[in-house]
């Protein structure tokens, strides 16, 4: 197990940078994910950590050592990449094998080893197979199987389930969440599903454009995101944003003819006319509040014990999203009232800062 800490860290190719001054620390046994728009930078610090590309400048710490010119042979670490880079001449076992047989480890450690991985990512009948022989999913669990048993100081992860199934990958989470919990191995893990992000990750970190703009447990980020990009970004489905200006202590839809909403309480005093950005997140918006908003539904989707309804303000072409636990009764062309506590509100500056 190691702590990680990024001092400064930054990557550039040519007069491109790809990670801008990042600076990070990840405890030990922590399970840290990196989300982010695709080109945010986060599979380029992911291979910075694992030594695959040379940083510009800064500083790279594992557990206390600085690994920033050491070879990626030498760091200790076990990189999954979404690629597989499988050995395509042997077979499973062999290809799960080769870290710990090329530290020499005893046979009998090796194959009860193999065993466990097997069991775990359920490729027991697949270990005398080579890798042409297999599905893309089933490439990638044995690419995770090689990592596992290694037991390095990190697990690094490079969005190891985007090529399974939607059946697999659930239990492909759970499977890592409980091999985590049980090794209690740092994980450095890169996705773009925020659902792999909220389930899985002790600390999330939101990249873009190559720098952080957040870092926090999920429910610290739902919760209480710093920024209108972090707000939109972290919660699924996405929170709802419409514009308003605020006047005697209520926020008027600029968008939403004839609709407003008492403002919440801020710390940060809104002016008096301020235009500002209102975010509401749709598990916030039902059929009890003491605010509302006046909808007329368009789209219903039945979920089972949840309904998510789109629907748009009368007179405005702006969709909102409300996800509500009872909507069995809910149709299309139907009117809604979408209620919910003033104090649920969100509230951003003409910059996107989050006013508090």
């Amino acid at each position: 197990m190691a702590s990680l800490h990024l001092e400064h860290l930054t990557k550039t190719f040519g007069n491109q940078t790809v990670t801008r001054n990042v600076s990070l620390s990840v405890e030990d046994g922590a399970f840290c994910v990196f989300v982010g728009p695709s080109g945010c930078g986060k599979s380029t610090l992911l291979r910075l950590i694992a030594g695959l590309e040379e940083a510009s400048s800064g500083r790279i710490m594992v557990a206390d050592r600085d690994v920033t010119k050491v070879p990626a042979y030498d760091r200790d670490l076990a990189m999954v990449f979404q690629s597989y880079a499988l050995y395509p001449h042997m077979t499973v076992r062999d290809n799960i094998a080769f870290s710990l047989r090329t530290a020499k480890r005893p046979e009998d450690e090796v194959a009860a080893k193999i065993a466990e991985a097997a069991r775990i990512l359920k490729l027991e009948d697949l270990l005398d197979r080579k890798p042409a022989q297999l599905s893309g999913g089933q490439r990638q669990r044995v690419a995770i199987g090689r990592a596992i048993v290694k037991q390095p100081k990190l697990f690094l992860f490079d969005e190891p389930l985007s090529n399974l199934d939607a059946e697999l990958r659930v239990h492909m989470r759970v499977e890592i969440a409980r091999l985590h919990r049980d090794l209690g191995t740092t994980v450095i893990y890169v996705t773009h599903d925020q659902v792999e992000a909220m389930t899985l990750a002790t600390k999330i970190v939101v990249l873009r454009a190559g720098e952080v703009e957040q870092v926090g447990s999920p429910l610290q980020l739902f919760d209480d995101p710093d920024n209108i990009f972090v707000a939109g970004f972290i919660g699924s489905p996405q929170m709802n944003f419409f514009k308003a200006k605020h006047q005697g202590g209520r926020l008027f839809a600029t968008d939403f003819p004839d609709q407003s909403c008492q403002a919440p309480a801020l710390s940060a005093a809104l002016a008096e006319g301020q235009d500002v950005t209102v975010g509401l997140r749709p598990q916030f918006m039902g059929l009890e509040g003491n605010a509302s908003l006046e909808l007329m539904i368009e789209v219903v989707e039945h979920l089972g014990s949840e309904t998510l309804v789109h629907a748009r303000p009368p007179g405005s072409a702006q969709m909102m999203t409300a996800l509500v636990a009872d909507g069995r009764n809910l149709a299309p062309g139907q009117a809604f009232v979408a209620r919910f506590d003033p104090d649920r509100l969100m509230v951003f500056d003409a910059t996107g800062k989050r006013l508090r």
